[in-house]
């Protein structure tokens, strides 16, 4: 019985059972230390200090969050929206909210991929760019699960695919790692052995948008939280200045790699112009960390539990347990490598965090195999991505909650993670089991 399946199903069986995620992640997590023969005050000490992890990253996203309630303030919102209206209209215009939905996606899958590659801002622009959207997505009965299948799209299928920006930094995990366990491969050959699983990905998107979600859903027209229930009022200076805070926020954060810096310019711009008070300021910080402490406090618990899955050694004893298993079974071996990647990424919650893991057990399995170079990389780098779309603790998953959940609508669970699982870690799965077998 391995503790790192255990502690993973345990963890994934609460959430979708309605568990919180962050009850889930600790009950997960002192499972998994227990099995793997940690005693309770080992696993809580390991748990603790590993809860440090992702501070700098929650600490990010409240201040994100503070940012996109004072933009909220400003009036942005409400010209976005009328602006939408005027095109759109509110009556039967059913081809002009047709093609308002076809923009508003692929503007989104854009900036989201350009996220990655052109200006690498990660997550960093979903809390500024969605919220004051939602009302808009509810005039044209959009389903938010399909938007989040769209940013998660965006957030996961470039660096995986594109050498550019964060795609670089993935890639070069991937090589590092691979060499460091005593197999080279180029950079360049990268992209090659991850376009089929890439294609995967395209493909689930097309399904999801195309299909799944290309129905209407209804939501209730609230306000952001932490926005004024009453409409706001804006003025010219306002608007600009909510502009030119976010132009500010997006530049400081590809300056800086800082969102932490990113947001403090976002506001410090929006008090000195005087669209948010002075006396305000303190009020829009409570208020966008409240909205983003569901978020922060699932980061620093998945960093607790990916610490005490490390420290109970399990991981190791996954890949000799494949081994017996899997035999010399090119086919077989495959199947269960990337399904161990994806339990280890589930987990984990970060592709780029658990490639050093999955090159140590994938490098020497998929060699005792019989699999290519090229295919060694496909499996390692699809099996990194698994999970990262899907898995609770996941940037990919967290963002778009983020900011799809600022009036409350949207189940980080069964609205987020749900959704990409099913119409991107199927596919990529597929996809990948494909590549490792024809390159």
């Amino acid at each position: 019985m391995n503790a790192v399946l255990i502690a993973v199903l345990v963890m994934l069986v609460l959430s979708l059972t309605r568990v919180h995620v962050v009850l889930a992640l600790t009950i997960g997590a002192l499972t998994g230390g227990l099995l793997g023969g940690l005693t309770f005050q080992e696993t809580i000490s390991v748990f603790s200090d590993g809860l440090g992890g992702s501070a700098t990253v929650a600490l990010s996203y409240a201040l994100l969050g503070a940012f996109a309630v004072a933009i909220a303030r400003t009036g942005l919102p409400e010209v976005m929206v009328t602006l939408v209206i005027k095109i759109v209209g509110r009556n039967t215009d059913s081809r002009k909210k047709a093609l308002s939905k076809a923009l508003i996606f692929f503007l989104l899958t854009l900036i989201s991929c350009f996220s990655q590659n052109v200006v690498p801002i990660h997550i960093a622009f979903i809390p500024i760019l969605i919220p004051p959207i939602l009302k808009i997505l509810n005039e044209l009965g959009v389903d938010r699960r399909a938007i989040a299948t769209v940013l998660t799209f965006g957030l996961t299928a470039p660096y995986i695919f594109l050498p550019y920006g964060f795609g670089a930094i993935f890639q070069g995990i991937i090589a590092d790692n691979m060499e460091s366990n005593g197999l080279t491969v180029d950079l360049e050959a990268i992209p090659k052995a991850m376009a089929l699983p890439t294609i995967g990905l395209v493909i689930g998107l097309l399904i999801a948008v195309l299909v799944t979600y290309r129905k209407n859903r209804t939501y209730k027209d609230r306000d952001i939280v932490g926005a004024p229930a009453e409409k706001q009022v804006y003025t010219n200076l306002s608007i600009i200045s909510a502009i030119a805070s976010i132009v500010a926020t997006l530049v400081v954060q590809t300056w800086t790699e800082s969102m932490i810096i990113a947001a403090l310019a976002g506001l410090v711009v929006l008090i000195a112009s005087g669209s948010i008070k002075w006396k305000e300021a303190d009020s829009v910080v409570t208020e966008g960390m409240k909205m983003m402490a569901f978020i922060s406090f699932i980061m620093l618990t998945a960093s607790g539990f990916a610490a005490v899955i490390s420290e109970t050694g399990h991981v190791d004893l996954l890949v000799t347990q494949t081994e017996n298993i899997v035999g010399e079974s090119k086919a077989g071996a495959a199947l269960l490598m990337l399904g161990i990647g994806l339990f280890i990424t589930m987990g984990i919650g970060s592709s780029f965090a658990t490639i050093p893991i999955i090159a140590t057990l994938f490098v020497p399995l998929g060699i005792a195999t019989g699999f290519s170079p090229l295919a060694i990389t496909a499996l390692i780098g699809t099996a990194g991505a698994l999970g990262d779309a899907g898995a609770p603790a996941s940037d990919s998953t967290l963002g778009p909650t983020a900011g799809l959940n600022a009036d409350g609508q949207h189940n980080h669970i069964w609205d987020t993670c749900v959704p990409t699982f099913i119409h991107f870690n199927i596919p990529l799965f597929i996809f990948g089991w494909i590549a490792a077998m024809v390159l």
